[in-house]
C-alpha cells in the first residue's frame, strides 16, 4: 500500500510530506494514524509540505488540527507549490518595474506595484514605496518602504544611502547615528531584510550574492 504520509526528522524538528494524488479523504485518515501513533513520541515543531496539492483555508486549518490534536506536536508552518490565481498575478505585478525621474520633494509620495526605479534625489520626508524593490541613482535622504505588498525578500538600494527611515515589509528600521556610520560610506549600498528580522546594509556589491534571482539577463559570462 502506498504511503501518503511520510515523516522525516531534520535538526529543527518534523517534516510532513504530503501525498498530492491520493483523495483528500484517504489523506486525512493516514495523517490522523500516523500523528496517533505511539512511536511518535515527544514533543516537535512540525513543517507540513502539501506538494501539488492545492488546499483551501479550511482544509489547511483542519490538517493543522489533526497533526496536533492530542499530540506534542506543534504545526510551524504549511507549504505548497501551488499558488492561487491572485498570487501569480500579485508576483507577475512585482516584477514589472517603474521608472521615476525627478526629485521626490518633502512630502511627496512615489508609489509603484513592482519594482521602482528613481533618477534623483529623494529629499528628507520624501516618501517612495513599492511592492518590489527600490533602487535610486541619487542619494536617498527620506523614507523608502520596498516589498510593501508582503514581499521580505525585497531590497533597497541607492547611490547614497541616507534615509532617515527604511522599511521592507512590515519591517520598520528608523535610521540612527550607529546606522548611519554604516551607510557613509563612499560606494553604492543596498538595505535588506535578514532572516532575523532586523534590517541590515551592505554594499551593492554583495546583493547579487544576496538575492540572486533578482538578476534576469541571460547570456554573457
Amino acid at each position: 500500500m502506498k504511503n501518503l504520509v511520510y515523516i522525516k526528522g531534520t535538526k529543527q524538528g518534523l517534516v510532513l510530506q504530503l501525498d498530492d494524488q491520493c483523495s483528500y479523504t484517504d489523506l486525512l485518515k493516514e495523517l490522523q494514524a500516523k500523528v496517533s501513533d505511539p512511536a511518535l513520541e515527544g514533543s516537535a515543531e512540525v513543517q507540513i509540505n502539501l506538494g501539488n496539492r492545492y488546499c483551501t483555508e479550511a482544509q489547511i486549518k483542519e490538517i493543522t488540527n489533526i497533526t496536533q490534536k492530542d499530540t506534542e506536536l506543534r504545526v510551524i508552518s504549511v507549504k505548497s507549490d501551488v499558488i492561487t490565481v491572485e498570487e501569480s498575478n500579485r508576483r507577475i505585478l512585482e516584477r514589472q518595474s517603474e521608472t521615476y525621474v525627478g526629485i521626490v520633494r518633502s512630502g511627496q509620495i512615489v508609489r509603484a506595484e513592482g519594482d521602482l526605479v528613481v533618477v534623483g534625489d529623494v529629499n528628507p520626508n520624501g516618501r517612495v514605496v513599492a511592492g518590489g524593490n527600490i533602487y535610486v541613482l541619487g542619494r536617498l535622504k527620506g523614507i523608502a518602504h520596498a516589498g510593501a505588498n508582503g514581499n521580505r525578500e525585497a531590497v533597497i538600494a541607492a547611490s547614497w544611502l541616507e534615509a532617515t527611515h527604511l522599511q521592507i515589509d512590515d519591517e520598520l528600521e528608523i535610521m540612527t547615528d550607529e546606522l548611519t556610520v554604516l551607510s557613509e560610506q563612499p560606494e553604492m549600498e543596498c538595505a535588506y531584510l535578514h532572516k532575523n528580522g532586523s534590517i541590515i546594509i551592505d554594499r551593492l556589491q554583495e546583493l547579487r550574492f544576496l538575492r540572486p534571482e533578482i538578476s534576469t539577463f541571460k547570456g554573457g559570462s
